[in-house]
C-alpha cells in the first residue's frame, strides 16, 4: 500500500511539472491565432529604422485596424516633414500625400497579398503559414524566425519576430536579407486592443484634411532647385548612359539613362505638382513598399513623389527586385 501511495504521488509530481513546462510553437501559434480571430481592432505606434542607405532613416509608424477590413498605416518622418497615409475602407485601397494633396485609389488587396512588417496579422500570417519557422521563448517574449510574403521583394526572405509571452502584444520585428543583414527593424512602443473608432476614422477626405493640419500642402509658388539624384544599386552589366537637363514651363526635368546588353532603364525627376482641387485619381499599379515612401508599380515601371519630386522609373527587362532596389537606393544620396 506505501509503495502504491508513493507511485501515486510521484506520478501527479511529474503531472504537475508538466502542466508548468513551457508552451510548444503550435501551442503558441494556436493562441496567436485566437488572438486575432477574436479582436475587433488594434491601435499600434512603432519606430521603423531603414537600413538600407549610407545613413539609417527612422519613421514613426501609426496603425489602426477595424476588423475586418479597414486599415489606417500613417508613415511619417519628422525630421523631413514627410508623411503619407495608406487606407483601405470598403471603397478600395488609397494612398494619400497630404503635402502634394495627392490621392491614389488602387485596385489591391494589400495588405492580403504581401507580408507588412508593421501589421499585427501580418505577422500572425507569417508565423502561421512558415511550417520551416524556428521558435525559441525567452523570459518576455516568444520569437519566431520565418519566410517573409514579400512578392515582388525577394531581397528580404527572412525575418524575427517577438511578441510579449504574456499579453501577445507585437514587440518587434527584424528583416533581413539572405546574408541576415537587418535591413529593416520595427519597434512596437504601445498596443490598444479592441479600441473604439468612428464612422469617419477610415474616411479618405476626413484623413487628408486632418494630416494636412500636421503636414501643411506645400506652396505651389515654392522654388525646388534640385540636382539630379542617382541610384546607387548596381545592377551587373548595366551602367549609366546619359544625363539631360531638360527645362520645362514647369520647371527643371532630369532624365537619366542606364544601359546594358540585356537590361536597361531610364530615371526621370521633376518637381512635384500641387494638386490644388484634391480629387482621388485611380492609379493602374499596386502600391509598392520603399521604405520611405509607398510608390505606385506596374510591370514595368514604380513611381513615387518624395521631398517635393516626383520619380518615374521605366525599366526594360529588369525583374521587380531589381526596379524596387533601384528605386530604394535613389534616396541613398543626393548626386552622383
Amino acid at each position: 500500500m506505501r509503495r502504491l501511495m508513493m507511485l501515486t504521488l510521484t506520478l501527479g509530481f511529474m503531472l504537475v511539472l508538466a502542466g508548468c513546462g513551457e508552451k510548444s510553437q503550435t501551442e503558441v501559434v494556436d493562441a496567436l491565432t485566437e488572438k486575432m480571430n477574436e479582436l475587433k481592432g488594434y491601435k499600434a505606434d512603432a519606430k521603423m529604422t531603414l537600413k538600407m542607405g549610407t545613413e539609417p532613416q527612422v519613421y514613426d509608424v501609426e496603425v489602426w485596424y477595424q476588423s475586418p477590413s479597414n486599415y489606417r498605416v500613417n508613415l511619417k518622418n519628422a525630421q523631413k516633414d514627410q508623411s503619407q497615409i495608406i487606407l483601405r475602407n470598403e471603397e478600395g485601397v488609397f494612398v494619400l500625400t497630404p503635402a502634394l494633396n495627392k490621392s491614389f485609389k488602387f485596385q489591391s488587396e494589400w495588405p492580403k497579398n504581401s507580408s507588412q512588417a508593421y501589421l499585427y496579422e501580418s505577422l500572425i500570417t507569417d508565423v502561421t503559414v512558415d511550417k520551416d519557422a524556428t521558435f525559441k521563448a525567452t523570459d518576455d517574449s516568444y520569437v519566431f524566425e520565418t519566410k517573409t510574403r514579400y512578392q515582388n521583394n525577394k531581397m528580404l526572405p527572412l525575418q524575427v519576430v517577438k511578441f510579449d509571452r504574456k499579453t501577445l502584444e507585437p514587440v518587434s520585428v527584424d528583416v533581413m536579407d539572405s546574408d541576415r543583414n537587418a535591413l529593416v527593424q520595427v519597434e512596437f512602443e504601445k498596443t490598444k486592443f479592441n479600441p473604439n473608432y468612428s464612422n469617419s476614422d477610415f474616411d479618405v477626405k476626413k484623413n487628408m484634411t486632418g494630416a494636412q493640419l500636421e503636414v501643411p500642402v506645400m506652396s505651389s509658388e515654392e522654388d525646388i532647385d534640385f540636382e539630379a539624384q542617382y541610384p546607387t544599386a548596381e545592377i551587373q552589366g548595366v551602367e549609366p548612359a546619359g544625363e539631360k537637363m531638360i527645362k520645362t514651363e514647369e520647371g527643371k526635368r532630369a532624365v537619366l539613362t542606364f544601359a546594358g546588353d540585356e537590361k536597361q532603364y531610364t530615371l526621370i525627376e521633376t518637381k512635384s505638382k500641387i494638386v490644388k482641387e484634391a480629387a482621388v485619381t485611380i492609379a493602374e499599379g499596386e502600391p509598392v513598399d520603399l521604405g520611405f515612401t509607398i510608390g505606385n508599380m506596374t510591370e514595368n515601371s514604380i513611381s513615387w513623389s518624395y521631398e517635393g519630386i516626383d520619380f518615374m522609373l521605366a525599366a526594360k527587362n529588369l525583374t521587380s527586385d531589381e526596379m524596387i532596389m533601384v528605386a530604394k537606393s535613389v534616396q541613398e544620396t543626393a548626386e552622383k
